[in-house]
């Protein structure tokens, strides 16, 4: 059973790329960037506990969020199912796909066949639009292929992994609003929703703040790994390109942000937009340093690396107060 004429976003990230792939089946047209926006999806974490190998250091909100917060801007309907069954979960899974509908999956992608780098990530997104007697056809990300498939026993272990990030079996499908809502002010709310969680985190270790504690703790990053060869240069990789720490994010946001400035006529947008376009390259450049540090055992990059992420919890403290003020 394999549903005909699925997009391949050729997304960056893997949950606007797994919801942009239901929205075109849907007959919904919306940019990666916008929809990153619109589900308030920028944010920052670091997360370091006696369990994890390394610390962990993610730059968006926590899964599903995003898909959440987007549907609610966009007037989409969003059925959400979970269970603990797996017999139950391939049944709301093969229902929806009979009925015409690709579905969303989050899962840990340890398990799928197409990933190379086998570390358990219980956040990650596909889209499902089919299968046959031995695979699953999923979207993915285009750094991990667009098209791919992967065995059903593997998506099984996928989708029911537990640990951190994980969400057990869950599934979901959206229907698009019969009319389309007024795409300016649903990017006003975005903007001002994003902008008040990341300038008022409940802790010290998200948003703004959590950037500052990143930057006084990536000094010790080479005492604090077992294996800084791996670590370290992963750690960079990922923040570029992978879908977590910054970089990858910033330059999401900095995007939504202009493609906002096309339709939405107001002056701290367009400063907004300005100052994100100044942060994407200092995140670049501590990814790399980080790598560096790395591959090189010296203490240095992570040195300059801590100036800079210092530098960074201020200038986003100031783009979101700005942005904070967009009518």
């Amino acid at each position: 059973m394999i549903i005909a004429n699925v997009s391949l976003p050729g997304g960056r990230h893997c949950e606007t790329t797994a919801l942009g792939a239901l929205l075109h089946h849907a007959g919904v047209e919306i940019s990666e960037p916008m929809l990153f926006g619109l589900g308030e999806g920028l944010g920052f974490v670091y997360w370091d506990a006696k369990h994890l190998d390394f610390p962990f250091v993610g730059g968006r909100v926590k899964p599903m969020a995003l898909t959440r917060t987007a549907a609610d801007r966009l007037g989409l309907t969003l059925h959400v199912q979970q269970t603990a069954s797996p017999r139950k979960a391939w049944q709301n899974v093969a229902t929806a796909l009979a009925a015409g509908r690709p579905v969303g999956l989050q899962l840990d992608s340890y398990h799928l066949d197409h990933f190379t780098e086998k570390v358990h990530f219980g956040g990650h997104f596909v889209a499902m639009y089919g299968f046959d007697e031995d695979l699953a056809h999923l979207v993915d990300t285009a750094q991990q292929g667009g098209a791919v498939t992967t065995t059903l026993a593997s998506l099984e272990r996928a989708r029911a992994e537990r640990g951190p990030m994980t969400a057990r079996n869950l599934s979901y499908t959206v229907t698009a609003p019969a009319t389309r809502p007024d795409l300016a002010a649903a990017v006003r709310t975005s903007i001002a929703g994003n902008a008040r969680a990341f300038l008022n985190p409940p802790i010290a270790n998200l948003g703004h703040r959590g950037i500052a504690k990143a930057a006084g703790q990536v000094t010790r990053w080479l005492d604090r790994s077992t294996d800084p060869a791996r670590d370290l240069p992963l750690t960079g990789t990922l923040m570029e390109r992978g879908g977590t720490g910054g970089a990858l994010f910033r330059a999401m946001y900095r995007d939504f942000l202009a493609e906002c400035t096309t339709f939405v006529d107001d002056d701290n947008l367009r400063l907004g937009h300005r100052l994100y376009a100044e942060i994407v390259p200092l995140w670049t450049e501590v990814a790399r340093l980080v790598a560096d540090a790395g591959r090189t055992g010296d203490q240095e990059p992570l040195n300059r690396a801590s100036a800079i992420l210092f530098d960074l919890a201020e200038r986003e403290r100031r783009a979101m107060e700005v942005l904070a003020g967009t009518t």
